[in-house]
């Protein structure tokens, strides 16, 4: 009640200084000193303005910290969400990465890096750190304390995961150089990653939005709204193919994809496919039938008109559960403003603009309910062969390949091999001929994606070796990290001929078990050494 009172007291002040603003101007407006007293009028307006504007946000920052405080102490295991800012901005992401997780129903703690200490850092089981870089590389002012006493220091941290999201400007020569650092320190001190970290590059969107996507994975919540729609193309779908008919695991499938007329298609191996989904059109019509609505209704959207079939097909649906109390009796345009948008899905490219298409591996998901997931069930079951797929192609500069011909070891499971297939085209068509892979899933009688193309590959000479892991073909299961571990000899050579590894497919397992066979083989220092210099690199979800 008090806040609310305060926020009408600041809106009556507000009117009071424009009436006032207003009765100068006529009672002056012959009057030779009308011009100053009207501009003064305008400056007290202004400031009483900027005053409200930043009374508003002070609230919300209290607000989400209370909230956050609440969160913090209903658990002993609260995600630290840890930022340093020089201008505010880190801290910015900070207070939406915190809201995301919580409306996620996460525990959530914010906290500035000046203010995380030791016994913090014991206490704490998974921090996220949004920081950025100052200077010639340096933490922020407020963080510098922490990196000169806390960093300088060897901390026992092998119960603590983390993620590091690190803000810079690649205009300057020390790129994102603080968020690198405190990276590298921490897995010196035995911490494991959620996920790679993540450059935002001049608050790139697509950086964040991939941010916002294991935000989603940790949370459990992956329908949360994009921070920022990307801004798709219509794609069509020209091919939608079945690679593993019959297999125990669930149907993966290869898609081809045509840009629009009349505009070039440019993306480098490595970089990623944006996809807008859209609902399965038998949910969009049942919802409408139980709301009794009429289909075509044109709604107004972004200044458009659309039918409201055509719109809830890009919307969350509300469960069941919510309809009746909060859905019925809305008229068209009310439920189309009470939906969020769907927020988007992403997907390693396969192939390379040369080859004339965009090409995808995409598995699908079925959720606990039954129902499809909701990026891979739009491109594997619900779109139309040659209808539109909205897109937009998003650079993935931390997964492109090295600028010159040296050796490359691939890595990856699953559709993971999506990225490294586009790598391998990349490379043939440059005529680099020193390549490895090696490749892991269930069955080879079901589930070896591309056999015919590998082959072909490794008979003329473009895959110098090709491994492959077939867990399920054996009474002992067989991964791809077991394949390294059996050609340590020969993966120890091809690092010291300078090598680059790059590893493509599932966070949970496959990445895991290669990172530690690499480190066991190649010795965790020389691990390091060779992803500073970009030649360990991931594409790992």
């Amino acid at each position: 009640m008090k806040s609310l009172l305060t926020k009408n007291l600041w809106i009556a002040s507000l009117a009071l200084a424009a009436i006032s603003t207003y009765s100068i101007s006529r009672s002056h407006l012959l009057d030779s000193q009308n011009g100053r007293m009207f501009t003064a009028a305008l400056l007290v307006l202004a400031y009483l303005a900027f005053c409200f504007v930043t009374y508003l946000k002070t609230r919300n920052k209290q607000q989400l910290g209370l909230q956050l405080a609440t969160a913090e102490g209903s658990s002993q295991d609260a995600m630290l969400v840890v930022y340093a800012s020089q201008t505010g901005y880190a801290e910015q992401i900070a207070l939406q990465t915190a809201q995301a997780l919580q409306d996620g129903g996460m525990a959530v703690r914010l906290l500035s890096l000046a203010k995380l200490d030791k016994a913090m850092l014991d206490a704490a089981s998974r921090i996220l750190f949004i920081v950025s870089t100052t200077g010639e590389g340096d933490a922020p002012d407020s963080a510098a304390g922490f990196a000169r006493k806390l960093m300088g220091q060897a901390l026992p941290l092998a119960h603590l995961q983390y993620g590091v999201m690190a803000l810079g400007d690649s205009s300057y020569e020390q790129y994102c150089a603080f968020g690198h650092r405190l990276e590298h320190w921490l897995r010196h001190q035995g911490a494991r990653t959620l996920f790679d970290t993540i450059k935002v590059d001049n608050g790139d969107e697509g950086a964040l939005r991939h941010w916002q996507h294991h935000l989603g994975v940790l949370s459990g919540h992956t329908d949360m709204a994009d921070w920022s729609a990307p801004a798709y193309a219509n794609w069509t779908l020209a091919e939608r193919k079945l690679l593993n008919p019959g297999s125990a695991g669930a149907p993966a499938f290869h898609l081809a994809l045509l840009g629009p007329e009349g505009t070039s298609s440019n993306w480098q191996a490595g970089d990623i496919a944006e996809i807008g989904p859209r609902n399965a059109p038998q949910k969009v019509q049942e919802l409408i039938t139980r709301l009794q609505l009429d289909p075509l209704a044109p709604v107004s959207v972004a200044g458009q008109r659309v039918s409201l079939t055509d719109h809830l097909a890009t919307c969350l649906l509300p469960h069941k559960e919510q309809e009746g109390a909060v859905l019925q009796g809305q008229s068209a345009q009310q439920l189309a403003d009470a939906l969020r948008p769907l927020p988007h899905r992403e997907y390693s490219i396969a192939s390379i603009p040369a080859d004339g298409k965009l090409e995808l591996l995409v598995r699908q998901t079925q959720l606990d309910n039954g129902d499809l997931g909701l990026g891979s069930g739009w491109l594997t079951e619900y779109a139309p062969l040659q209808g539109d797929i909205a897109l937009r192609v998003r650079e993935n500069r931390s997964f492109q390949a090295p600028e010159d011909g040296r050796p490359m070891i691939l890595v990856g499971n699953g559709t993971g091999l999506a990225g490294l297939r586009a790598h391998l085209r990349a490379r043939e068509k440059a005529g680099h001929m020193q390549n490895w892979l090696l490749f892991g899933e269930r069955n080879a009688a079901h589930d070896y994606f591309h056999r015919e193309e590998l082959e072909a590959w490794l008979a003329s000479g473009v895959l110098q070796h090709l491994d492959l892991a077939f867990s399920r073909d054996q009474a002992h299961r067989v991964y791809v990290q077991d394949r390294l571990s059996e050609q340590a000899e020969r993966l120890r050579l091809w690092v010291a001929d300078g090598a680059a590894i790059y590893v493509c497919g599932s966070l949970e397992g496959m990445a895991a078990g290669v990172h530690a066979a690499l480190g066991v083989i190649l010795g965790q220092e020389k691990l390091e050494q060779m992803a500073e210099e970009g030649n360990y690199r991931r594409d790992v979800y």
